[in-house]
């Protein structure tokens, strides 16, 4: 390894998260020819291919699945180096990548993230929505937002707030509908949940534990699409209570007998905690959840912003 040019394996690493060569030689304003020059010099010292080049783009080899690990935490070693020699005036800059489910990511945290970029004008935020889990350690995100708690080794996970999910419809369904009164009644209605075998989490299969033998006209993986087609007063869906109740077109249905809890986990990988951009948005988002907490139980329609 001590052959090896740093400037390469930093090629390296654009190309894997760029996942062209094209495409990193535009972020690094570079010749393209330079990237691929580049990459193959980087190949011959290490006598290995690293790459797969398809239509699809560069595909790491099983050897270059592991010099990623490698260089990757050759990356955060010497970024915590930088930070630590730096001072105080150069910590609070860079790019960090924060991971979240889709309803809270785009419902909760997007808005209240425009707040963090104004508090700390030096970090560039990324906001990573997908109805998955992140995969932090693909290095997918620098932290993550999960609702389920890892177990996996080389990650630090903490609680992060609990939340409620409630039953909810439009206010024109009720009305043409008539309203519900007993858990009996909702056999009679339509119903829009999630796609059954694709669900990526346990934690997402409560629809049939409400109503047995439940019916649903209209099946996603997206719990938005399920917001907004509730929306449109076309049948009933169980939504949390952070994306339901600011909304003044829904009403919650059966509000005292149908109520579900369920709780976030914030995860990051261990070297990546320790970088003063994700502990700072760590942190932020701990006091965010703390002063949103009737918000996000479902007591209060309005969620508050940091001072």
């Amino acid at each position: 390894m001590d052959r090896i040019n740093w400037d390469n394996l930093r090629l390296f690493l654009a190309v894997v998260r760029a996942q062209s060569a094209q495409e990193a030689a535009r972020r690094l304003e570079l010749d393209h020819s330079t990237i691929t020059r580049r990459l193959h010099r980087l190949e011959k010292e290490l006598g290995a291919r690293l790459f797969e080049r398809t239509p699809a783009g560069h595909l790491l080899t099983p050897v270059g699945q592991r010099l990623l690990e490698h260089v990757e935490r050759m990356e955060s070693s010497m970024v915590l180096v930088g930070e630590d020699i730096g001072g105080d005036s150069h910590m609070l800059t860079g790019h960090v990548r924060l991971g979240a489910t889709e309803g809270f990511g785009s419902f909760f945290l997007a808005p209240q993230l425009s707040h963090f970029c104004e508090r700390h004008p030096g970090i560039q935020v990324e906001l990573l929505i997908v109805p998955r889990f992140i995969n932090l350690s693909q290095r997918e995100a620098d932290l993550a937002v999960n609702i389920e708690r890892p177990h996996r080794t080389g990650e630090l996970c903490s609680k992060l707030t609990d939340y409620r999910l409630r039953l909810y419809a439009s206010r024109r369904y009720v009305s043409e509908h008539g309203p519900i009164r007993r858990l009996q009644d909702l056999a009679a209605h339509r119903f829009f949940g999630y796609v059954e075998e694709l669900v990526f989490s346990q934690e997402l299969h409560y629809l049939s534990d409400i109503v047995p033998d439940v019916s649903s006209s209209l099946r996603s993986t997206s719990v938005v699409a399920q917001y907004h087609a509730v929306r449109e007063g076309r049948g009933l869906a169980v939504l949390p209570c952070f994306m339901a109740e600011p909304c003044q077109e829904l009403i919650a249905v059966l509000p005292d007998e149908v109520e579900l809890r369920r709780t976030f986990w914030l995860a990051a990988p261990a070297d990546r905690r320790e970088l003063a951009r994700v502990r700072v948005l760590w942190d932020y988002l701990r006091e965010l959840v703390e002063c949103n907490q009737s918000f996000l139980l479902g007591d209060s329609p309005a969620w508050r912003r940091l001072a």
